[in-house]
């Protein structure tokens, strides 16, 4: 059975100024999401499942479907605020979901077989599908994955960032995860964070982070139902609460539920977050280009 990839491309793009996963930064337009659907293809995946809003959702088909309609199955799903499990109330002043766990837990009802999940705006690089594929086709337990990379080559000179911290033991599984929000390396050369009470707390450019790159089964929804039950009566009516990925994963390995392998990639990661990231990341693709890393025109 070939794997889906599930595509987070929900996000409102707010510190970029519009839809920056319909955005072209590729020398014909391309946009970051051709090119991890290139690369899924490539490394053998069989279908993709876009998570959208309702809003863009047709312009958005328009878009995708005549670039890759022929090639992958594609599906669309939206996440809304109506999207919840039946009899909880949502607060009439919310805006916006309740971020990745909840986007990804949209999809249940048409993903039935092993997944990776991504980010819309993030490039992976080729390798990182191969490793995942790999990983499903090898794979005899219900142990999941993530795709970790180093610190240092994941921020932004633009601004902060938000990221995953990993840890892991000797046999390379996850021990935990943390969501680490407005990260940034400041002037004296050092990357910090505020933590919950709002004091600097320092990381190392070596430090190991996911960004959302994972390889989860069905079981997934299942454990993630019940979670996000327990969020919305706890927290569900704060305007701005969010429903991590990296959060739900940690509670789940703190449980003894399961197992989360730490997968090595030789891919390189970036990823745009400020508009003044553009110029940047249409540069290092014109170079992939260059070095014979993509042919020209993917689609």
């Amino acid at each position: 059975m070939k794997p889906t990839l599930v595509v987070l491309a929900a996000g409102m793009g707010s510190r970029y100024g519009k839809l920056k996963q319909m955005d072209g930064f590729g020398p014909n337009g391309e946009t970051i999401i051709d090119y991890s659907i290139y690369d899924a293809i490539q490394a053998g995946f069989g279908k993709v499942v876009f998570i959208v809003r309702e809003y863009f959702l047709q312009e958005f088909k328009d878009m995708m479907n005549p670039k890759f309609g022929d090639k992958i199955e594609l599906q669309y799903v939206t996440q809304e605020l109506a999207n919840i499990p039946e009899g909880i109330d949502v607060h009439p002043e919310r805006e916006k979901p309740w971020g990745t766990a909840h986007a990804v837990w949209v999809a249940k009802d048409i993903v039935n077989e092993p997944f990776a999940v991504i980010n819309a705006d993030d490039f992976y690089g080729s390798d990182s599908y191969k490793v995942l594929n790999d990983y499903f086709h090898e794979n005899k337990s219900e142990d999941y994955a993530v795709v970790a990379y180093r610190l240092r080559n994941t921020l932004s000179d633009h601004g902060t960032v938000n990221r995953g911290v990993c840890y892991s033991n000797e046999s390379c599984h996850l021990t935990k995860v943390v969501e680490c929000t407005k990260i940034q390396r400041e002037g004296d050369g050092v990357v910090r964070y505020p933590d919950e009470n709002d004091e600097k707390q320092m990381l190392t450019d070596d430090t190991l982070v996911s960004m959302n790159m994972w390889a989860f089964l069905p079981s997934y929804f299942n454990y993630i139902d019940d979670q996000f039950v327990d969020f919305l009566n706890n927290v569900g009516n704060e305007l701005k609460s969010e429903f991590y990925i990296p959060s739900a994963i940690d509670k789940l390995i703190n449980d003894g539920t399961l197992n989360v392998n730490v997968l090595d990639t030789d891919s390189s990661w970036f990823g745009v977050t400020y508009q003044a990231d553009k110029p940047i990341v249409m540069e290092k693709l014109n170079q992939l280009i260059v070095d014979g890393a993509y042919p020209n025109k993917i689609y």
